[in-house]
């Protein structure tokens, strides 16, 4: 492994850490409707538990409502009440084959315990980007260590994956502002 090699894996796995913080803030519901919020319920299909994206189709009706389209019709009142029973405050309505889930507008103290959740994510990213340079930094110490490069080197290096990380909070936390300043918009 050379100083080359630890630096391109860190800087992969931080740019993972930054993609799984902007899937999971897409789940933060915001005042608008939209599919990501229903990606984490499970439906129960043949006896196993399902994701509901993978038994119904997902659209937005409009700026406030989700439609899901079961793929079979006997599957409607489950999904429905999947849903409902999802610690999302969601109350699904059927309209024929189709499942009609309004998003209901957030009261400000939601909004600010949204923010709350989005800070918690950010916090966890950054922890995930710290860990990740620590054992970057471990990596170069065992090439010193194994004699495959000088210490100056080493030295370098760390600096180097320093910045890198530096440069990976200040996009989680550009990251997150973009997303309190949707979620606080009314």
């Amino acid at each position: 492994m050379t100083i080359a090699d630890v630096k391109k894996s860190a800087q992969d796995r931080m740019n993972k850490s930054i993609e799984t913080l902007k899937a999971d803030l897409a789940k933060v519901r915001t005042g608008r409707a939209h599919t990501g919020i229903l990606d984490h319920i499970m439906v129960e299909y043949y006896g196993s538990p399902t994701a509901l994206s993978q038994v119904a189709n997902l659209t937005l009706v409009d700026a406030r409502t989700i439609g899901v389209q079961p793929f079979e019709k006997k599957m409607a009142s489950t999904i429905e009440k999947a849903i409902r029973d999802s610690d999302l405050g969601l109350n699904p309505s059927s309209q024929g084959d189709m499942i009609r889930v309004p998003t209901p507008a957030l009261t400000e103290e939601r909004r600010k315990e949204m923010v709350k959740l989005c800070k918690g994510e950010a916090e966890d990213a950054k922890i995930a980007v710290r860990n990740i340079r620590r054992d970057a930094n471990e990596s170069l110490k065992k090439l010193v260590k194994d004699k495959a490069i000088s210490e100056d080197e080493e030295r370098r290096a760390s600096d180097e994956i320093q910045k890198l990380t530096d440069k990976f909070v200040v996009e989680i936390d550009k990251t997150v502002a973009e997303k309190e300043k949707e979620v606080l918009t009314v």
